[in-house]
């Protein structure tokens, strides 16, 4: 049992927060259009003035197409102060008096160890000793640091924005906790075995897509949020398909909105 309600470890690195935007019209309209262009290219600029050294993170606006929200906006910082103080610094451009929240999310990037979880639980069981004791956790420190000095986790844990993938997806997820498709009820070594086949449909859009998956448990409603970067917006469509036929998504995954469009500024969000 023991085995069973164990959770995998994770690393974790930037925040992410998503607000989606929606432009209230009669107000946008009573600014006449003089005032209306001020106070996007003032937005513009605020947004823009955000993005500082690369360590420091990223934001974007991203104008919505077929949502209910006119533009998301994602912030990525190294520290939840950090996410807080960008969205404060847009929050003051008068554009934001005419338009109101439609959606927001926020979440921390993470890369879940589910192989040197399990890996970890099974030596514990083999000397005789448990998950959590003081030798499973030197050794996984040890095996957490060697996995930081990778660039490929770094990459996942503190994106660089792509230049090459100008279209955005994001959409939050959840794992199912119901009888006979309880994720949190699986072993260690399924939930591994699980997840590196879901992995492997991911790595087959290498190039096409960037993928930010972000956890959200203890932050939000929903308990993963991911986010996708594309050069053609068909390709979100063909990997959360392919991806939907995966077991892990198939039997334990339950999917909420989705937000797309292509990454740009308040003033073409405002032009529609």
């Amino acid at each position: 049992m023991a085995d069973v309600a164990h959770p995998p470890e994770t690393l974790e690195g930037w925040y992410l927060a998503h607000r989606v935007l929606r432009v209230e019209r009669p107000s946008l309209r009573a600014l006449g259009a003089r005032r209306h262009a001020d106070a996007a290219a003032e937005a513009d600029r605020a947004i823009a003035s955000l993005v500082g050294p690369e360590e420091q993170g990223w934001s974007i606006a991203v104008p919505l197409a077929g949502s209910r929200g006119d533009v998301m906006i994602v912030h990525a910082r190294p520290t939840l102060d950090s996410i807080a103080s960008a969205e404060r610094a847009l929050a003051r451009c008068p554009l934001f008096d005419v338009m109101a929240s439609e959606y927001t999310f926020l979440s921390v990037l993470e890369a879940g160890l589910y192989h040197i979880t399990a890996e970890l639980a099974r030596e514990a069981a083999a000397r005789g000793g448990a998950v959590g004791d003081d030798e499973y956790r030197a050794r996984l420190a040890e095996r957490a640091r060697s996995e930081r000095e990778g660039g490929q986790l770094k990459r996942r844990l503190q994106p660089q924005l792509p230049d090459d993938l100008p279209y955005v997806c994001f959409y939050p997820m959840s794992k199912r906790r119901e009888s006979g498709a309880n994720w949190y009820a699986l072993t260690l070594d399924e939930r591994s075995r699980l997840m590196q086949a879901h992995g492997l449909t991911g790595r087959r859009y290498a190039g096409r897509v960037q993928q930010l998956i972000s956890g959200a448990i203890g932050l939000d409603e929903w308990e993963w949020g991911v986010t996708l970067f594309a050069k053609d917006p068909l390709d979100f469509k063909k990997l959360v398909t392919d991806m939907r036929f995966d077991e892990v998504s198939a039997v334990y995954a339950t999917f909420g909105r989705f937000f797309v469009g292509r990454r740009g500024t308040f003033a073409e969000a405002l032009s529609r």
